[in-house]
């Protein structure tokens, strides 16, 4: 669809107007230019005096309709141009949205809002000590956000702060994320630092001894200026990827290096392609007191798996649960995706209807997105999707099933060209939420990555600012670098936590 908007010439405005028009079509061309070939016209009227006027004019040029939407909105108290230049913006993208949503029929129930983090907008507000019913009102009018996601945005607040009571209160802690970048095989809709691991042993001895470098430096730093770890996450790739040798070294290091270990909230190893699960690996898991970890699906149609190219079986990942079950793990999530090639309503039904035989104690039911990087989007047309009527009725299915089960929601997030523009939701039964989901998604405290590939985000005991810090994503960049990027993310924590 190309859009040609009229009335407006800041080019600061043009990405936020693609971002509102993709929500409605596939493929959207926006431009400030009219090239005599734009579908759609769309006239913007701007006035900026004491209020905000903004009025839009949509014309379609096959059809010769017009719609109609204008908004006026008095400023709230600014103190840059930064953030005036905010106000104005939100205003043009509600006219926008809102003439998009007559012209289209289509209802964005995340109204403008864009962004990934829609809880944490909630929590903030709240923090400022704002009434439910006023926060509620202002996401409502603020980023036309609908009723039932409001909804659904408090349910998770009210979740995270039963699960966490001290959320708020941990700014002075951290939590640590280790990335292991290797998979038996790389799937189609990733994007992750993740690296086939056959023929690659070289490259993974090499890496796991820059890995236990970074620990061992981070730990002594976290010990003498006593900092304490809320969470520790084993993610990638998949952590299991690597010998249940280099698995019982690296959770050893651990216990060596950082302080208080047996103290540590929650310690989740990400376990999630079922063909990396042995008996001898769980066996370290437990030698370690590790009983979390993820065993994920993603679907339990055979001919999905092979297309998105896992190669183990549905049988596997059910024998693979039952063997975690048996082996002691006693806080077992898995994920499915909404929306994978293939596949519509029925077939994820069947995919729920298998997940009810096993009802891990958490489940998290992420949305497809054609993420720029991944095989799946370079390929696209190789790909078949269902469309976003067919997205939006798995997803309610999702929610029903979910209540049906006794499973609460407790974080949510949303990615760019996500199907439907939809959200990743993760369930879990009372009181078998994952701290470091919560952690990461509500940025309230620094989360310090290791390993290949894995990004710190430094968040400021004080003023909340956030600095971000990635290792690099490649294992031989990584090895040849890894005590250099040690050294500058151990700068940072200086300067933040350091009297």
């Amino acid at each position: 669809m190309n859009i040609y908007i009229k009335g407006i010439e800041d080019e600061r405005f043009l990405r936020p107007l693609h971002r509102i028009s993709d929500l409605f079509f596939e493929e959207s061309n926006v431009s400030f230019e009219d090239d005599n070939e734009a579908q759609l016209k769309v006239e913007v009227e701007l006035k900026v005096h004491e209020e905000i006027y903004a009025k839009a004019v949509l014309h379609d040029a096959e059809t010769d309709k017009v719609f109609t939407e204008e908004l006026a909105k008095s400023f709230t108290p600014y103190e840059t141009e930064k953030e005036k230049f905010k106000q104005i913006k939100n205003v043009v993208l509600r006219v926008y949205l809102s003439v998009l949503q007559e012209y289209t029929s289509i209802v964005q129930k995340w109204g403008i809002l864009t962004g990934i983090r829609p809880t944490k907008l909630l929590h903030m507000k709240l923090q400022s000590g704002k009434s439910k019913e006023q926060a509620h009102r202002e996401l409502k009018e603020e980023y036309l956000i609908t009723d039932d996601k409001i909804n659904l945005m408090q349910h998770i607040v009210d979740r995270q702060l039963a699960a966490i009571p001290d959320l708020h209160e941990l700014k002075n802690e951290v939590s640590i994320y280790i990335g292991i970048p290797f998979c038996p095989t790389k799937c189609a809709y990733c994007t992750f630092p993740a690296y086939a691991i056959n023929g690659r042993q070289g490259s993974v001895t090499s890496f796991l001894g820059g890995l236990h470098y970074e620990m061992r430096e981070v730990g002594k730093w976290l010990k003498d200026n006593n900092v304490k770890i809320t969470t520790v996450y084993y993610g990638g790739g998949t952590p299991t990827s690597i010998t249940a040798e280099e698995m019982d070294m690296l959770y050893e290091e651990m216990y060596e290096s950082f302080p208080d270990v047996q103290n540590i909230r929650e310690i989740t190893v990400e376990a999630g392609r079922p063909d990396t699960i042995t008996e001898e690996k769980l066996a370290v898991l437990n030698k370690w007191n590790i009983d979390r970890i993820s065993v994920n699906p993603q679907s339990y149609i055979q001919e999905t798996l092979k297309a998105i190219g896992r190669h183990h079986t549905v049988e596997e990942t059910i024998d693979k649960f039952h063997l975690s079950r048996k082996m002691g793990m006693n806080n077992i999530n898995m994920d499915l995706i909404i929306g994978l090639p293939n596949e519509g309503v029925e077939e994820f039904q069947h995919t729920l209807d298998e997940s009810k035989k096993l009802l891990p104690e958490s489940l998290t039911v992420h949305t497809l997105s054609f993420k720029r990087a991944s095989e799946m989007t370079q390929n696209k047309r190789k790909y078949k999707v269902a469309d976003r009527y067919e997205i939006g009725k798995m997803m309610d299915l999702a929610t029903e099933w979910t209540q049906e089960q006794g499973y609460e929601p407790y974080y949510l997030y949303r990615q760019k060209n996500i199907l439907g523009n939809l959200e990743n939701v993760g369930y879990s039964f009372p009181g078998q939420e994952s701290l470091y989901n919560i952690m990461i998604m509500e940025e309230k405290q620094t989360i310090i990555g290791l390993g290949c590939g894995a990004s710190s985000k430094f968040v400021h005991p004080e003023t909340g600012i956030i600095t971000r810090f990635a290792n690099p994503k490649d294992p031989k960049s990584y090895n040849d670098g890894f005590e250099h990027y040690t050294q500058e993310k151990l700068k940072i924590l200086d300067e933040l936590f350091r009297k």
